[in-house]
């Protein structure tokens, strides 16, 4: 049998999986039953590969797309926060964003559960992100001094269906720039031209209203070392477009607006 230890400890994370594909708890544990009992038929699907939670991925994938299942919701049973818009998200690009953006898979790894190679799966996070921007298209600012960095983000932007509010090189025109109209997202470069710093102009910014932050940084240790805001993304430099697509889906779509962390006085 396969190592039940080892599946065990991955199936909370299955669950909260099956739900947001399904949309249902009860629907999603009637696949990840499914599932079980699958694997109770044949162990070897997890013994012959070392990564057992890819393969417990993969085989639930297997079914999900094979097989049709219902569970009977329960009478309390509420939808989580955008459930319904990502019902509405064709099912491939469903799972190819669930899996980087929510379970935090690898490309890598969510190519294999997927059986995609990985510019099939890059392609599939980023018609999720277009499908998902239909429901949730917001205005973004980017704040970048390198000017080629921030043309591909543009592209990349408002090829998905989002809006450019403005690209700013320096904090002050950051802050000048959200002077008439607030931003829904913000993409951020740490070090900018004047070496003003990314994360001072996103704290600012955050002192007058709530945002999605993601910093793209080749100074990743800037940012874990900075006075950063909470919950704030990071990517690092070079970047695969795909990475920023699936981020700032997943910002937007779970709703996780950054905050300004208050300074903590030494004892």
């Amino acid at each position: 049998m396969a190592d039940s230890k080892a599946v065990a400890q991955y199936l909370p994370f299955l669950r909260r999986y099956a739900r947001a594909l399904t949309g249902s708890q009860a629907s999603g544990d009637a696949y990840v039953a499914a599932t079980l009992e699958a694997l109770i038929a044949d162990p070897s699907v997890i013994k012959e590969d070392s990564a057992s939670r890819v393969a417990l991925y993969r085989l639930f994938t297997k079914i999900w797309n094979s097989i049709s299942l219902n569970g009977t919701p329960g009478a309390a049973e509420t939808k989580l926060p955008g459930e319904q818009k990502l019902a509405n998200i064709t099912p491939l690009p469903r799972q190819a964003f669930l899996l980087v953006a929510l379970e935090g898979f690898t490309e890598g790894d969510a190519a294999r559960i997927l059986d995609v190679d990985v510019a099939t799966l890059r392609g599939l996070i980023e018609e999720s992100g277009r499908e998902l921007a239909a429901e949730i298209a917001t205005d973004v600012l980017i704040i970048e001094d390198d000017s080629f960095i921030a043309m591909e983000l543009e592209g990349l932007v408002e090829g998905l269906g989002h809006r450019v509010l403005g690209v700013a090189r320096t904090h002050a025109e950051a802050i000048a720039l959200t002077k008439k109209k607030a931003p829904g997202l913000i993409l951020a470069d740490i070090q900018l031209a004047d070496n003003s710093s990314g994360l001072d102009a996103v704290n600012e910014l955050l002192g007058s209203y709530e945002v999605p932050v993601i910093f793209i940084t080749a100074y990743p240790e800037r940012f874990l070392t900075g006075e950063r805001p909470e919950p704030a993304f990071l990517i690092a430099k070079p970047f695969q477009p795909s990475t920023v697509s699936a981020i700032a889906s997943q910002a937007l779509f779970f709703e996780r607006s950054a905050r300004r962390r208050e300074r903590r006085i030494p004892a």
